[in-house]
């Protein structure tokens, strides 16, 4: 295998939907290899397969305590993909901000002004009550 760099290991360790459903699970422990692989229909060697590549890509450690083989989320390589991701996210913020401020102002020529409804709506009601007051 090909020595990668670390984000580019992480990122293949997270395009697996079963690696991310464990690390989700870690997230709330440590736990062991045995109850990890209960939600999954697979067998307990194609999970630790799963938990190979999370530990070569440093997402996960595993320990050893007699027969219990526990299994501990390391969050410090998810920084990297943050940090990777952040100015992206600052980018569809203000693409986001944009498209919203444009349809702020399609929706303010799509309406007529208050004062025009308002006037609008007095010289009607004039209209209508000084017809009532001369009869």
């Amino acid at each position: 295998m090909l020595d990668t760099d670390p984000l580019s290991a992480t990122f293949a360790a997270l395009a697996d939907p079963t690696r991310r459903a464990i690390l989700a699970r870690l997230s709330a422990g440590e736990t062991s290899v045995t109850e990890l692989a209960e939600p999954f229909e697979m067998s307990l060697p194609a999970v630790t397969k799963h938990l190979k590549v999370l530990e070569r890509a440093g997402l996960i450690t595993r320990g050893k305590q007699a027969q219990w083989r526990p299994c501990r989320l390391e969050a410090t390589p998810l920084q990297g993909v943050a940090d990777w991701v952040e100015p992206y996210r600052r980018f569809w913020d203000e693409r986001l901000d944009r498209l919203e401020d444009y349809l702020h102002q399609l929706q303010a020529k799509a309406q007529p002004p208050k004062s025009r409804r308002k006037s609008a709506k007095r010289a009607a009601a004039g209209k209508r009550g000084s017809t009532r007051r001369t009869q």
